[in-house]
């Protein structure tokens, strides 16, 4: 008789070592899932191309597959299970919307065998990755499954209106019956590739309650970190305005719109490679974009500015389908990152599990909390915590607005806009500059968001009518 040990929420290992999930072992949930999508897809193949009815988000279809095969299966080396397909013609329009085509999608997860991935996450729910890096497939729970049919119709129409998202892109619900257990899946996109080196990845929320990676979690070869280790590790990522400006927007919008169905507990799944730490370790021909990629706005890039393209291209390098920025010591990077885990509607269990939280701990720093909150909370620590603009730096802009009459009691009025230079390094820079010309200045400053004034009252004891007339303060600007 074999014994099991726990390993999260229907999630167990057996005497060899094998993942099981509600009863069922990782290798016949994985040859369970191929056959049932080889089967459910080829089938609906047949079926004629038309729009999507509202009826057409509430439909199951069910196949039996004995071990032995029948007339309409084949016969495999696993237990008889029975294999359900939630809203197919729906999800066949999701996956023609991203440009997957039947051929590709079945090529996709039924090729080769899939490949287990680690969870750590509290979930305990099980992932797998295809071959060809396209596809995740988790398993969810009843609810999770449950509102995720409810959701299909508002998600069906937020993808019509606005297919270029970092929200999850679902591609498929399923559930696999077998010895009186139920295993739903859901097939998603995959913002993570493997190809491409993450020297950092993170899982964040905008909340600080428990939000530190694990003693254990930290002893992985590739870790997930959470929103006080990136504090602790990072003073920001920095993007040029056009990307910063794109990709804050693209966040807005997936947020009102997770607000608007009362979702909340999802989070940001952020990748970090570190392009320098490639090219010192001579990886560089080692990665790139999966080769033969098929799904269209699958790239963060593309899921943020649809063409795949910087305003202001921050290396020569090929970005992989990432988004390229530096650190503030400018070091270059190529993030990946998409929303995850919005499967969480506010409902009374989580109602309940604020009001306790609240009641030990600050209100305000747990993850779940009202889908509002929740929302402004998550943008206002990825807007400013997490991604940075990189203020334009152009000394040349610093002209003069009005010029002086030289002589006792002269003004010299200069204004300086844009320079991406913080107030106190701005004093001190034009201090020093202006030194350079006298030595008895009084200066007058006046600091505004976008342009800043500096009025310097000028005493000169040396200076007649016009002998500033070749001062570049005056006549060139500074810079």
């Amino acid at each position: 008789m074999s014994s099991s040990t726990e390993n999260g929420v229907g999630g167990t290992r057996n005497t060899i070592g094998e993942k099981t999930y509600k009863k069922t072992t990782s290798s016949t949930l994985k040859g369970a899932i191929q056959l049932g999508i080889g089967y459910t897809v080829g089938n609906l193949t047949s079926k004629p191309e038309r729009d999507v009815l509202m009826q057409d988000f509430y439909v199951v279809e069910s196949v039996f597959l004995p071990s032995e095969g029948s007339n309409l299966t084949p016969a495999h080396h696993y237990p008889d299970f029975r294999f359900k397909t939630y809203a197919p013609l729906a999800f066949r329009y999701f996956r023609e919307l991203f440009g997957i085509k039947p051929d590709d999608y079945l090529y996709s997860i039924c090729k080769e065998p899939l490949i287990e991935l680690s969870n750590p996450g509290a979930s305990g729910s099980l992932f797998y990755l295809t071959s060809d890096d396209e596809f995740i497939i988790k398993t969810v729970q009843h609810k999770e499954a449950e509102f995720l049919q409810k959701l299909l119709p508002g998600y069906y129409m937020n993808l019509n209106q606005n297919p270029r998202t970092l929200l999850p892109k679902f591609y498929g619900l399923y559930c696999v019956q077998s010895g009186g257990m139920n295993i739903r899946l859901v097939v998603m996109n995959n913002v993570l590739p493997r190809s491409v080196k993450m020297q950092y990845k993170y899982d964040l929320k905008g909340s600080t309650y428990k939000r530190r990676a694990s003693r254990k979690e930290r002893e992985k070869s590739c870790p997930t970190f959470k929103d006080l280790d990136f504090q602790d590790m990072h003073d920001g990522l920095y993007f040029d305005a056009e990307t910063y400006n794109a990709l804050t927007k693209t966040l807005q919008r997936d947020c009102r719109v997770l607000e608007s169905f009362k979702i909340m507990d999802y989070s940001l799944l952020l990748g970090v490679h570190v392009l320098e730490q490639n090219n010192r370790d001579g990886e560089m021909g080692q990665v790139g974009r999966p080769v033969g990629q098929r799904v269209l706005y699958s790239t963060a890039m593309e899921s943020i500015q649809g063409d795949g393209k910087a305003a202001e291209a921050l290396t020569t390098d090929d970005t992989m389908g990432g988004i390229p920025c530096k650190t503030n010591k400018d070091e270059k990077l190529v993030i990946f990152l998409g929303i995850i885990d919005i499967l969480q509607s506010y409902r009374f269990i989580k109602k309940l599990e604020h009001s306790w939280k609240a009641l030990v701990y600050d209100g305000d720093t747990v993850s779940v909390h009202r889908p509002g909150f929740y929302a402004n909370r998550f943008l206002k620590f990825m807007g400013t915590t997490v991604f940075r603009k990189i203020l334009r730096k152009s000394y040349n802009s610093m002209k003069v607005a009005q010029g002086a009459v030289c002589g006792d009691g002269a003004l010299l009025s200069v204004t300086f806009d844009g320079m991406g230079l913080e107030p106190a390094n701005l004093q001190l820079w034009v201090c020093f500059v202006a030194d350079r010309y006298y030595s008895n200045f009084s200066w007058k400053r006046k600091f505004e968001s976008r342009s800043t004034e500096v009025s310097l009252s000028t005493v000169p004891t040396h200076c007649s009518p016009g002998a500033c007339h070749g001062c570049p303060l005056l006549t060139k600007g500074v810079g």
